[in-house]
């Protein structure tokens, strides 16, 4: 009885322990066997836990009030006023003119694109997706700056005919 006593605490010591390593590292699971014993310590990673991976951009942040201003006319009149399509954001992440800050931008006012032609890229959690083209045009304008955080369905191009 007292071995089993000394088994439980021995195992319950062994538990804290992996749960420690999963709250010091990037990892959501550790397994250990011992002979018949085996124990698994997961940790369970939430949709909450999504907005900290935008965390690390404080500065494109700050800069994007001057960003969304220049780019979004203040005066109604002049956003209803826009001809043309609207090529919108599927997704919320940060909108890129270019694929790295050396490149030069994927396109620019008045340049004539073809059905499939990448536009800019948003990246959402570390990954990067181009935005193309959904059909061949003139890009009347460009309605977000580099490095700005978009939302979905924010429109990023107006393309003409």
């Amino acid at each position: 009885m007292a071995d089993d006593k000394k088994h439980a605490e021995n195992d319950a010591a062994l538990v804290r322990q992996l749960a420690e390593i999963l709250n010091e590292t990037d990892l959501t699971e550790v397994e250990v066997e011992r002979g018949d014993l085996k124990i698994k310590v997961k940790r369970s990673i939430t949709v909450a836990a999504a907005p900290v991976a935008y965390a690390p951009a404080p500065a494109p942040v700050a800069a994007a009030p001057a960003a969304a201003a220049t780019a979004m006319p203040s005066d109604p009149a002049a956003i209803v006023a826009r001809a043309g399509e609207e090529v919108k954001s599927p997704m919320v992440g940060t909108a890129y003119l270019q694929a790295s800050p050396e490149a030069p931008v994927f396109v620019k006012k008045g340049d004539t694109v073809k059905k499939g032609q990448t536009l800019l890229i948003v990246e959402a959690m570390k990954t990067m997706n181009p935005i193309q083209a959904p059909r061949d045009g003139v890009i009347a304008d460009i309605l977000v700056g580099d490095a700005q955080p978009v939302e979905f369905g924010e429109a990023l191009v107006l393309l003409e005919a």
